[in-house]
């Protein structure tokens, strides 16, 4: 079908690096993550959050295990779509759990992009009429679309580029914060009534969010170079990065700001540390960074996301539409991509967008593991025990954060709820009346 021809999504094999993957890996969880999270742990779980970053990467170690293996076994452009398509086939756990992971990672943009708003706000003393985040964060997202339509090339060596700048930045950051601090105590004598396990595991769930940039990772499998070896070494290498600098930039906000401080700027909490540290410049430096951070995390993410949902069309497993759109299908699930952020950027404030993040990830991860556990341990030579701890750490976070959503803002999980059901409905419907089908395993 020659016309045809053009809706393919293209791949690369072997065009990433080891050190690109990295750069790709670490960049999208730094930008999610440190910017924004800090405050909102320290709202949940008192001054007990540089242990929730900790417990958080503990989690995500375990949950990697899976990641790596099923990469090790069938590296894949199509990531996690692939690994619950090897696990499930056809039907739809396969097609619901994937489609979770792909709105966690729209959602993860959303976050993103408003994050990058609150901070630039605060070179003009904030933001008091609320307008000026979601129109900033709109407007960054427009930009990494037109840079995503110019191709692979240029968004690896801007990511990586960003990437550099970035993580120097923030290591400056947390050992000048550190340093300059008038002690690195941190008081955890009184954690007030927020010292609660329910509100620790729900803090380490955000915490989770920070770290779960690594299936960027997997998802870009088959254009890594020796995959078998260099994504699990990608994976393993930016995870420890990230726990050196989230532990460093967390006593560095707790050292320079009071709790109360902390939870009050939560949306950028790091600016505000700056400033008792290193006055305005440091406020600058810190804008500076996490302008850059976010701006990388979302050239990367929507990279990602756009491609994962080209393999799930591919694979027949969710509906597609032209909308009489040009171009290959990768060019209509970026346009997809950007117009689902767009919304959740205009119309979320960031704690709700991180929790439907979070709420949605832990549910995919979960029935990642339990894929490796019960269809394809044999294939990939993994152990039981390490998906099984990952699970039952998986439920325990997401239990603790639920209830502390539950408390304060039930009307989230509502939302989550609901989407859920009707991307099960939707998804049911489609793959009952969809036309018979071969799918090729890449």
């Amino acid at each position: 079908m020659p016309e045809d021809k053009d809706r393919t999504s293209h791949y690369r094999e072997g065009s990433l690096t080891l050190w690109g993957t990295v750069m790709l890996g670490t960049g999208v969880m730094i930008g999610a993550g440190i910017f924004a999270l800090t405050g909102q742990m320290a709202q949940m779980t008192g001054v007990l959050f540089p242990l929730a970053f900790l417990a958080a990467a503990v989690i995500v170690s375990f949950s990697a295990y899976s990641y790596i293996k099923i990469s090790n076994a069938y590296p894949s452009a199509g990531g996690i779509g692939m690994y619950l398509h090897k696990a499930y086939g056809d039907r739809l756990p396969t097609a619901f759990n994937a489609l979770l992971m792909y709105f966690s990672m729209v959602i993860a943009q959303s976050f993103l992009a408003r994050t990058f708003g609150s901070y630039t706000m605060q070179l003009f003393g904030g933001d008091e009429s609320g307008r000026m985040v979601p129109i900033l964060g709109v407007s960054l997202l427009l930009v990494a679309f037109v840079i995503n339509l110019m191709g692979n090339r240029l968004i690896e060596s801007v990511a990586s580029f960003i990437g550099i700048l970035k993580i120097g930045g923030i290591l400056i950051f947390g050992v000048v914060g550190v340093w300059i601090a008038d002690s690195i105590s941190v008081d955890f004598s009184s954690p007030g009534e927020a010292g609660t396990l329910g509100n620790f595991l729900g803090a380490t769930a955000l915490g989770i969010l920070a770290f779960k940039g690594f299936t960027t990772i997997t998802n870009s499998g088959s254009e890594v170079k020796d995959p078998h070896r260099n994504v699990g070494r990608a994976i393993v290498i930016s995870i420890a990065a990230c726990v050196v600098i989230y532990t460093l930039v967390g006593f560095a906000v707790a050292s320079n700001l009071s709790l109360s401080e902390i939870i009050e700027t939560r949306d950028y909490s790091l600016a505000a540390a700056a400033r008792p540290a290193l006055g305005e410049y440091g406020v600058w430096f810190t804008v500076a960074i996490a302008m850059m951070a976010t701006a990388g995390g979302i050239l990367a993410s929507i990279f990602a996301v756009s491609r994962m949902l080209a393999m799930l069309t591919e694979m027949k497993l969710v509906p597609h539409r032209h909308f009489g759109m040009p171009g290959s299908i990768q060019k209509h699930t970026l346009v997809y991509t950007v117009v689902l952020g767009l919304l959740l950027t205009a119309f979320f404030d960031l704690s709700r967008i991180a929790a439907l993040g979070i709420i949605f990830y832990l549910i995919m991860d979960i029935a990642i593991h339990w894929g490796v556990l019960r269809y394809l341990r044999d294939d990939i030579d993994a152990r039981a025990w390490v998906p099984s701890v990952a699970i039952v750490l998986d439920m325990l976070a997401l239990g603790g954060f639920l209830w502390v959503k539950a408390t304060t803002d039930p009307f989230v999980i509502g939302v989550a709820v609901a989407s859920m059901a009707l991307i099960a409905v939707v998804e049911l419907i489609f793959l009952k009346i969809r036309p018979e089908h071969h799918v090729h395993n890449h």
